[in-house]
């Protein structure tokens, strides 16, 4: 009796279907990944620190061959930095350890390039991480993909490109301790023009995930994707010296803002001499506004050539210290599936629907244009929308964005040779719908929308092969 039960048991487990265990898996990813994004936006308030050799030409994008010698800090004290943060209740710090020009502030084996051939000739990095930490403050750093100084730039991107931005992350990622989060800039934005294919977002992050599982990876330019959407990035941020700003209506998502407390992000000859941002604005009009959208600021200050805060700025984030504290936990976030990370197969693909209105046809809902939609004609009662992926491939996530949030209960289906076979099908309110399933090989996928609010419409519908 006991051995028919045990067989019925091993039989039982081994008859579980296999996608239940997948299924699992993404469940337990995405439940860490929440956990790690709730304790980001609770740290509330931070500082951005842009120090590298753009501090020494005045300028925030300099002569990318700018000489090494250039970088010479006479009094360079990261401890004030951290002193300095801690006066204002800031619970982080964030260096540039790479900025556009190329040029690495710690001990890297990738290029000559760096701090170590400079007169100063030691590791910033590693006093930073080591002085934030010994004052209670948590690390993150800031790293460029756009690399003028090597021409790592549009159109001239080679294999020794992406395995040096490989090795500098591993270098950083490994001789450093913990580092809460990697702030990446100059990806897939209109002054870099470096798309997520140039230099593969997947495997970047797969890397950094793979170095440190609970470093969560920010871009800082998806300004040009959805509010409500995690598109390559664990949390949304917003420069809001470029004019981003979040959507307060949008459902809540983990978010990170920035600006600095001076006129430019690096220092300029005339900081000590022109007023800073006063604590009453980074108080009143930004700290608690941000935090009550689960909203995390973080504010840049910039040290001088001497490697020091300017007493301006000090004395500023000390009156901030006094009137703001960080004693509350922002309100619970929702739980949000992973983040969209891989290459859209549908971008440019053709695309054909029932009756369009007017202008607006097929095309607009695979562009990659999230200001663009498709929209149904109004007679049309149950319309569709299909991509035709050309040939057979394997996919295993589709995403169907809106811009106006109308588009309710729909089906998703996939060819396969011989028929349509549906993949999803019921009610989803969300403006950004992702749908995850067990890889399937099709060369088509189509919607066929059952109920909306107004008339149908969908700015992308996307089609993605993400590793598992």
């Amino acid at each position: 009796m006991k051995n028919i039960t045990v067989f019925n048991i091993i039989l039982f487990i081994l008859l579980i279907p296999v996608s239940l265990f997948a299924q699992s898996a993404q469940d337990s990813k995405s439940s860490h990944l929440n956990q790690l994004q709730q304790k980001f936006v609770d740290l509330r308030f931070g500082m951005f620190i842009h120090y590298n050799i753009p501090t020494y030409a005045n300028a925030d994008w300099p002569d990318p061959d700018a000489s090494a010698q250039l970088f010479n800090p006479k009094k360079l004290d990261a401890g004030q930095w951290a002193d300095a943060a801690k006066s204002a209740n800031m619970t982080y710090g964030c260096l540039t350890t790479k900025h556009h020009s190329g040029f690495c502030i710690w001990d890297t084996k990738s290029t000559d390039y760096n701090v170590m051939n400079s007169p100063y000739g030691k590791d910033v990095v590693k006093q930073f991480t080591e002085a934030f930490r010994a004052r209670g403050l948590k690390v993150m750093l800031y790293y460029s993909i756009l690399d003028t100084h090597h021409k790592l730039r549009p159109n001239q991107i080679t294999p020794k490109h992406i395995d040096m931005i490989k090795q500098q992350i591993t270098e950083l990622l490994t001789n450093y301790g913990k580092v809460e989060a990697l702030i990446i800039d100059g990806w897939d934005a209109p002054w870099s023009r470096i798309s997520y294919d140039d230099v593969p977002f997947e495997d970047i992050y797969t890397l950094i995930k793979t170095l440190q599982p609970d470093c969560l990876v920010m871009d800082l330019n998806g300004a040009k994707y959805p509010g409500e959407g995690l598109y390559y990035t664990d949390i949304k941020t917003y420069e809001m010296g470029a004019g981003q700003r979040m959507n307060k209506n949008n459902k809540p998502m983990p978010s990170l803002a920035c600006l600095p407390i001076n006129t430019s992000w690096f220092w300029k000859t005339d900081f000590p001499n022109v007023p800073v941002r006063s604590p009453r604005e980074i108080v009143d009009s930004l700290i608690t506004p941000l935090n009550k959208v689960s909203c995390n600021f973080i504010l840049n200050v910039a040290p001088n050539r001497d490697g020091l805060i300017d007493e301006n700025a000090i004395t500023s984030l000390k009156e901030v210290g006094k009137i703001w504290k960080n004693n509350a936990a922002i309100t619970h976030l929702p739980a949000l599936p992973l983040p969209v990370i891989s290459s859209n197969m549908a971008i440019n693909q053709p695309a054909n629907s029932s009756w369009s209105d007017d202008m607006n046809i097929s095309d607009f809902a695979n562009d990659d244009n999230y200001n663009t939609s498709w929209v149904s004609a109004k007679t049309i009662e149950k319309p569709w929308l299909e991509v035709d992926l050309k040939r057979e491939k394997g996919i295993n996530m589709l995403v169907v964005a809106e811009k106006e949030n109308n588009v309710y209960e729909y089906v998703l289906e996939c060819w396969n040779g011989r028929e349509w076979k549906t993949v999803f099908r019921g009610l989803n309110r969300d403006r950004i719908k992702i749908h995850r399933f067990e890889r399937l090989w099709t060369s088509k996928v189509r919607i066929r929308i059952l109920k909306s609010v107004r008339q149908a419409s969908i700015a992308e519908i996307q089609v993605f092969d993400e590793r598992r």
